[in-house]
């Protein structure tokens, strides 16, 4: 009986260590960063937001990929996908965006979730935006084939098939898959698409997704409320 008891004592007192979540607090200057730039210029309601690790943060062309839309950055890099879904109500509901393209998930894969892990926090994320809006037409780009994370590649494409089935039984949940695009024949990343440290894409790469991420806007923005950036008109 005193064996059991003090196993008993044990669990009780390892309870709060198992039970506490991941730890969302070294992002907190980012998030400032962002309230900051809010408070400065206020965006405007409808904006196209864009919100994710790295690959988002460095996309420093959007507004120049997407003339033809208001577009709001929202990246901060070496995120997971749930840092994206804790700071949800600071980085995405303030701005009431027209549509919402993210992109996440090499990181948490790279941090040891599985790909069932990285599904789920994916539509943790899609819950969570949707009690402030839940008609909001989210995207959610594939993970990307990198060459300095060539060894997570199965990973990264059961990871990509498990969210695009999941988004496919959803409403108004999209799966943009630029896998087809970021490999060669041989279903190896393309070196060309990547500067020197072989995660992060150059000019080239962005263009893929660019190209992916267009139509998908161009189509929602018929009937989802986002902001177009006005015509100029020539002389």
């Amino acid at each position: 009986m005193k064996r059991i008891a003090l196993l008993f004592a044990a669990l009780v007192l390892a309870a709060p260590v198992f039970a506490k979540g991941p730890d969302h607090s070294r992002w907190e200057p980012d998030i400032r960063a962002f309230e900051m730039q809010d408070r400065a210029q206020p965006p405007v309601p409808g904006a196209v937001l864009f919100v994710g690790s790295s690959s988002i943060r460095m996309w420093t062309s959007l507004s120049a990929d997407f003339p033809a839309f208001r577009v709001v950055n929202r990246g901060f890099g070496g995120s997971d996908l749930d840092d994206s879904t804790a700071f949800a109500a600071r980085i995405v509901a303030p701005y009431r965006p027209g549509a919402i393209v993210i992109y996440a998930g090499d990181n948490d894969l790279m941090n040891g979730d599985s790909p069932e892990q990285v599904r789920d926090d994916f539509a943790d994320f899609v819950a969570r935006v949707r009690k402030d809006q839940p008609q909001v037409p989210i995207a959610f780009i594939s993970i990307k084939p990198s060459v300095s994370r060539r060894a997570l590649l199965d990973k990264i494409l059961k990871s990509n098939e498990l969210i695009r089935e999941w988004a496919s039984r959803q409403k108004d949940v999209s799966f943009l898959d630029i896998v087809p695009g970021m490999v060669d024949g041989q279903g190896e990343p393309r070196p060309e698409l990547f500067i020197a440290d072989g995660l992060h894409m150059n000019s080239k790469g962005y263009a893929l997704w660019t190209a992916t991420v267009e139509p998908w806007l161009e189509q929602h923005a018929k009937s989802a409320e986002i902001k177009r950036m006005p015509k100029t008109t020539g002389r």
